[in-house]
């Protein structure tokens, strides 16, 4: 059987740069606080929202106005039974023209319907990424959600 795994997808009029640049600012957009750098290829960096969630990422792949991708190197998820059920899971940003408009295709790449936090994180992903992330990238100006 073939996992599935949790995507979004946005279609906004801004430029392939604009949303590439939106992407890399995560502090902009994901509520929590945010130690490290995200801009460029091998960068690190950690997220920590309260007591609840924290993770480190690391800058795995970076195609300036196409691809963000991050590899989830250590998680610390305290609402779930496995914990780590991050780790080694890939965020992947793919932006790309889709006529006159920009398209960006979120990939929580192993986040799926079998495991313990896809309830939560494709609630989750969806709102910072349909809200917040969007109002970033139209308004100037994100939305962050209270998760």
């Amino acid at each position: 059987m073939e996992t599935i795994n949790f995507t979004s997808t946005i279609l906004v009029d801004q430029t392939l740069r604009e949303v590439f640049e939106a992407v890399v600012a995560p502090q902009k957009w994901w509520s929590g606080e945010f130690e490290g750098n995200t801009k460029d290829l091998g960068d690190e960096f950690t997220y920590r929202y309260k007591d609840i969630h924290y993770s480190k990422q690391h800058v795995v792949e970076l195609i300036p106005d196409q691809k963000v991708v991050w590899l989830v190197t250590e998680s610390q998820l305290n609402f779930l039974e496995d914990k780590s059920e991050w780790t080694g899971t890939k965020i992947i940003f793919e932006i790309s023209p889709e006529g006159n408009k920009t398209r960006l295709l979120f990939t929580h790449q192993g986040i799926h319907p079998e495991i313990e936090c896809y309830s939560a994180c494709s609630t989750a992903w969806s709102q910072l990424i349909n809200q917040s992330l969007y109002s970033l990238i139209t308004a100037g100006e994100a939305q962050k959600p209270l998760l």
